[in-house]
């Protein structure tokens, strides 16, 4: 069986941090992060690949985010620092089976709950 879970959102004012994390079970993913405000599509933040390659940013995300991987708990990171109001959304991890990540909401075989991030301006 397998799960994905998240944790780590939550409130924050507009240039602090948060880390997420998403602890998988069952096998190692390539990893994605996601986030969705209501009513607008689901979109890519970050990607971490199983295999080699090195990690991939959305423009969004450039120089503020980092994604990680904890191979020995199977479980991966987003650190997100200098948090703008424009970061407010549901953010998901997706695991693809796969050596790679992809950019596309599609090529992901398993999400997590989502968790709320909320930075105040």
């Amino acid at each position: 069986q397998v799960h994905l879970v998240e944790s780590g959102g939550g409130l924050v004012q507009a240039g602090g941090s948060l880390r997420l994390s998403c602890a998988a079970s069952g096998r190692t993913f390539s990893m994605g992060w996601f986030r969705q405000v209501p009513g607008k599509e689901r979109e890519f933040v970050a990607g971490n690949s199983r295999v080699g390659s090195m990690p991939y940013y959305a423009d969004s995300g450039k120089g503020r985010f980092t994604i990680s991987r904890d191979n020995a708990k199977n479980t991966v990171y987003l650190q997100m620092n200098s948090l703008k109001a424009e970061d407010t959304a549901v953010y998901y991890c997706a695991g693809r089976v796969g050596d790679h990540y992809s950019i596309h909401d599609y090529d992901y075989d398993y999400w997590g709950q989502g968790t709320q991030v909320t930075v105040s301006s």
